[in-house]
């Protein structure tokens, strides 16, 4: 077992290290200038038709649920620790220019995600129960006649989706609650799996029911008080966004609790931070997307532009700037703990922390719903429409696993496992650019 945790944690460091990093968001502007940067040119109608249109019924086109219960369901998935104990990381390691490179990923992202999400509605299949299926797996087979690469991904992503999905979420949920309101972690693990097995039995159409809800109701109740801490110290705000520009291009110096930083360091861990938080690059999110009810790949793939903007641009900067504004990046705290403690400091009771608390159990929730589909749906590209319900009972007892601490190690595979799907995802994505070109151009000469 030694020499697998020794392999893991070299293949880890390349998966997360700078080569990867540099490849995800190389790909992101390589399709940036490709497309020409849709996510400026039609931002507008972007928000438009996502933002507001958010909670409309009315669909074309065939699917499973609405276009916007997808990204509902891939933001459950998405929006999750990360958006809270992820940029206190990236902050902590890389100083507070790690946000600028944070929001530089995601700016490219946007048009990652677009392009993944646009190739799953297009290589989408419909099973025999008329229901529908796709994501990397299927445009890999479909789309470049390498099934054996799609294999490559839907085993790593069936597997990964136990631990970045699954038992990390639960087990972060489970600390801040005890943290906070003293529950023990075996009854959080046994409340989570209750609550996700109510939901997932369901299915897709169940999961875009509640997600549809859920994330709106958490993402609100996270900004607002995020906006009240903001607005209660705004006039420290020229000074964190003079720090996040000015430590972006030069060194962080040690302060307080904090390390120092290099400039490495930051853009290291502010794209690292960035793409675990949005996921943009991973292929996990267009499996959701290949649901939706539509008519034309690019009216769901605009979705995916939207869903980065949300979750990094919107919720990740409101994290950062409660940190930075309340004055705290430097305590020498880290990961949902600096969080917390910003929130605490920020607002005066209990209010921070049961903001940071709630916000966290919820997002984790969500994450834990989103990815079992994701992981279902790998699952039944190898095995069958058969493999779905099994897939979702062994999803449960790993809920309570992950909540009081349990297979640690599993944890770290997961994660290098969550990395590797990006790279047969990443290949895909690159030789079908043409044909997200070609999409895009036939959408937008009507619209």
């Amino acid at each position: 077992m030694e020499w697998l945790l020794n392999i893991n944690k070299i293949v880890n460091g390349i998966v997360w290290g700078p080569p990867m990093l540099i490849l995800i968001v190389g790909t992101g502007i390589f399709l940036t200038l490709y497309l020409g940067f849709p996510q400026v040119t039609k931002f507008g109608y972007i928000m438009k038709n996502t933002l507001l249109r958010a909670f409309s019924k009315k669909t074309t086109g065939e699917g499973d649920i609405t276009p916007f219960q997808a990204v509902a369901t891939a933001l459950a998935a998405t929006v999750g620790t990360g958006n809270i104990a992820g940029v206190a990381t990236a902050i902590f390691l890389g100083g507070p220019g790690a946000i600028f490179w944070m929001w530089l990923s995601a700016f490219f992202g946007m048009v990652t995600k677009y392009s993944e999400v646009c190739l799953s509605v297009n290589y989408r299949v419909k099973n025999p129960d008329g229901s529908f299926s796709g994501g990397p797996m299927y445009y890999i087979s479909n789309g470049l006649n390498a099934k054996w690469l799609a294999y490559i991904f839907a085993v790593f992503g069936a597997l990964a989706a136990f631990g970045i999905g699954n038992m990390v979420q639960a087990n972060s949920t489970a600390l801040s609650l005890k943290a906070g309101f003293g529950i023990r972690e075996l009854y959080t693990g046994i409340a989570l799996a209750v609550l996700t097995g109510l939901v997932i039995i369901g299915g897709v159409k169940r999961i875009g029911q509640v997600t549809e809800y859920l994330v709106p109701f958490m993402a609100i109740i996270y900004v607002i008080g995020s906006l009240v801490i903001i607005l209660l110290h705004i006039d420290k705000i020229p000074e964190a966004f003079a720090m996040i520009f000015e430590n972006a291009f030069t060194p962080t110096a040690a302060s307080g609790g904090f390390a120092g930083a290099t400039i490495m360091m930051g853009v290291r861990y502010g794209v690292a931070r960035g793409v675990f938080s949005n996921e943009a690059g991973l292929g996990s999110a267009p499996i959701a997307h290949a649901a939706a009810t539509v008519d034309h790949p690019v009216k769901q793939g605009i979705y995916g532009v939207f869903e980065v903007f949300m979750d990094t641009i919107v919720i990740c900067t409101m994290t950062a700037l409660v940190i930075l504004t309340t004055g705290v990046w430097n305590s020498g705290k880290t990961s949902s703990e600096l969080s917390m403690y910003a929130f605490e400091t920020g607002l005066p009771g209990t209010w921070g922390k049961f903001i940071v608390v709630i916000g966290l159990a919820l997002f984790a929730y969500s994450t834990i719903i989103g990815w079992s589909y994701y992981g279902e749906k790998c699952v039944e590209f190898l095995f069958g429409p058969k493999a779905r319900l099994p897939y979702r009972i062994i999803w449960l007892p790993f809920i309570g696993i992950g909540a009081v601490g349990g297979l640690t190690e599993l944890w770290n595979l997961a994660d290098t496992l969550n990395g590797l799907m990006a790279i047969p995802n990443l290949i895909g994505v690159l030789l079908l650019s043409g044909v997200v070109r070609k999409l895009t151009k036939e959408y937008f000469s009507t619209h």
